[in-house]
């Protein structure tokens, strides 16, 4: 005879039924539950903390943390600096943030990477859009000094600072002056002869045609514009701005 063995198996789970719990600890257990429900709904919403940007530190403390790679470093912080404003339940507006500190971390950012044109682009078309006049001239004299270092490749984000101030802020002579800084030191081939005719456009708006036939003069003579079709625009905007004030060529 063949013994097959046996397997048993027991189940010693037990079940307690609610009602077999004391009254005292199932009432402090529902306090309990009521309570913590009170506090979250009495707990204020997050407040933003606008003032909580840091300083930038030196650019050779950022150096010396990115171990050799600028270019690294200086898109992670453009990252961090841009996704500031988000931050875990609360969205801070951009009018809200420290803009003296702002400037520094996109000053930071530009002197690790000076071919970089994230900062400058945001600087011009996002944080010199909000409606809060002294923080966009602010954006824009960060953007009118930066440009200085490359003209030749910076002067889209100055032209658009142009157009802010022509408009938005309504101060022609201070659209003046980043047209003229275009007009005078965006000399490159790369640069477009509209951005480089904003200045006389700005003139016109201004009543000034004798400026600008004068300046329209130092253009042509200067000998960097090698365009037909733009020395005949010149050349008949001159002539027309005679016609308005009496003088010919």
């Amino acid at each position: 005879m063949i013994f097959q063995p046996a397997i048993f198996t027991t189940s010693h789970r037990r079940e307690r039924r609610i009602t077999s719990v004391p009254r005292p600890v199932l009432f402090l257990f529902i306090l309990g539950l009521c309570l913590q429900g009170a506090w979250h709904g009495a707990r204020p919403p997050p407040q933003a903390d606008a003032e909580s940007l840091p300083r930038p530190p030196s650019v050779a403390a950022l150096r010396l943390i990115s171990l050799g790679d600028p270019l690294v470093t200086a898109r992670g912080l453009m990252l961090w600096l841009q996704a500031f404003d988000n931050q875990p339940g609360i969205s801070i507006p951009f009018a809200a943030l420290d803009y003296d500190k702002l400037r520094g971390w996109l000053a930071r950012i530009l002197a690790l990477d000076p071919k970089g044109q994230y900062p400058l682009l945001a600087a011009s078309r996002l944080y010199a859009q909000v409606p809060v006049p002294e923080k966009q001239r602010a954006m824009l004299a960060f953007v009118y000094e930066q440009f200085f270092h490359d003209p030749d490749r910076r002067w889209p984000w100055l032209a658009h600072g142009v157009i802010i101030a022509r408009h938005d802020l309504q101060d022609l002579p201070l659209a003046l002056k980043y047209a003229q800084g275009i007009t005078q030191h965006a000399t490159g081939p790369g640069v477009p002869y509209w951005a480089r005719d904003m200045s006389i456009l700005i003139l016109e708006d201004m009543g000034e045609p004798e400026r600008a036939r004068a300046l329209i003069g130092e253009l042509l003579e200067r000998g960097d514009i090698t365009d037909p079709g733009e020395i005949r625009f010149l050349e008949k905007k001159r002539e027309a701005l005679g016609i308005g004030t009496g003088r010919n060529r």
